[in-house]
């Protein structure tokens, strides 16, 4: 299915959960709704699936507009965070639930239901009850349940949040792999960055109801459109005056503010820095172990900045005297904003340190 949405706005009360949002959905993508809690993702999905009207704009599946059109007749799936499951239902009945409805007969619903036990690796569990079964088993019912009506566009709301961290990730690569599969439009919430980064094909950033960015995560990460999604997208720092730092200075006016990941640098001794006449002197204020990294904040005469450092290379400690080379920042200001590259990374000159 087709989704195009127009200039979607929706208010309850003095309360504006979304503000002229449009957008569109090729058929047979996943995407994911990304943002900060209580920012729209949710009524927007709402109104996709016709359980919220949109005080005005349009919404289109295939070319016709469905604004009036009923949710039995919209040809939706709908998983619910809490998976809404019935609770007196096996996990068999639980799936046949909507081709019940439907009246399909006996051997089309145990045709049906049958191909999604086995779709969503549930075989041997089809006599249990929703209180039997694990979190991510519960969501593969409630996922094979939305989809045994045959809708042409699945939602999912937080459709992982309320499973354990392990589950979660396994449950991530479970659903990319499933819907390829079957090939149906999917648009789902999350407020966790990895998790739209990991599972959509592309990712729609929310923010105070309006739209801020769309496109494939690698396109959002690489060039944010707006400061939100520069600071939302990733691990960073804010810095408030870009003008200040070796390399940008020339780029970079004093009224712009700049936004730095800790990909975009290199901290350590002069020894380990690949262009050390373009870094910026400083001292290790945190050194925090994060599993596969240790994690370093080094303050700076431009201000605190944070890194990543490879657990191979030798441990640095808080007041040790270091170098921290910005390969590269988010510029912005006023009057817009752009990436810049470190200049003297080109045209290095001997520094000792």
């Amino acid at each position: 299915m087709h989704i195009v949405a127009e200039h979607l706005t929706k208010s309850f009360g003095r309360f504006q959960a979304t503000r002229d949002v449009s957008f569109e959905v090729e058929s047979g993508k996943l995407v994911g709704l990304l943002g900060p809690s209580g920012g729209g993702k949710t009524t927007i999905l709402r109104m996709l699936a016709g359980l919220e009207e949109p005080d005005s704009g349009v919404i289109r599946f295939d070319g016709r507009i469905v604004n009036q059109q009923p949710p039995r007749e919209r040809g939706i799936g709908f998983v619910f965070q809490n998976y809404a499951l019935f609770r007196h239902m096996s996990v068999w009945d639980n799936i046949a639930f909507g081709l019940t409805v439907q009246k399909r007969t006996k051997a089309q619903i145990k045709e049906r239901v049958g191909e999604l036990i086995e779709l969503t690796g549930l075989s041997g569990l089809e006599r249990r009850l929703p209180h039997q079964l694990s979190g991510g088993q519960r969501q593969r019912v409630a996922f094979a349940r939305a989809l045994a009506p045959e809708p042409q566009l699945l939602l999912l709301d937080e459709p992982f949040a309320a499973i354990d961290a392990k589950v979660r990730k396994e449950l991530r690569t479970w659903l990319k792999e499933t819907i390829a599969r079957v090939g149906i439009t999917t648009i789902f919430v999350t407020h966790d960055q990895e998790e739209a980064v990991e599972v959509a094909d592309r990712i729609m950033i929310i923010h105070q109801g309006r739209l801020e960015q769309h496109g494939t995560p690698l396109d959002i990460y690489k060039h944010p459109q707006t400061p939100f999604v520069a600071g939302f997208i990733g691990e960073s720092v804010q810095l408030d005056d870009a003008s200040r730092l070796r390399g940008f200075a020339e780029d970079a006016p004093a009224s712009a503010r700049a936004i730095v990941r800790p990909e975009f640098l290199e901290i350590g001794r002069q020894a380990e820095i690949s262009h050390p006449s373009a870094a910026e002197r400083g001292t290790v204020a945190s050194v925090y172990f994060r599993g596969t990294y240790w994690q370093v904040e080094v303050e700076t005469e431009a201000g605190r900045l944070l890194g990543h450092r490879s657990l191979e290379q030798p441990e640095l400690h808080p007041g040790d005297e270091v170098l921290v080379l910005i390969h590269r920042l988010y510029l912005y200001n006023d009057q817009g904003h752009k990436t810049l590259e470190n200049r003297l990374k080109f045209d290095p000159l001997p520094v000792h340190i």
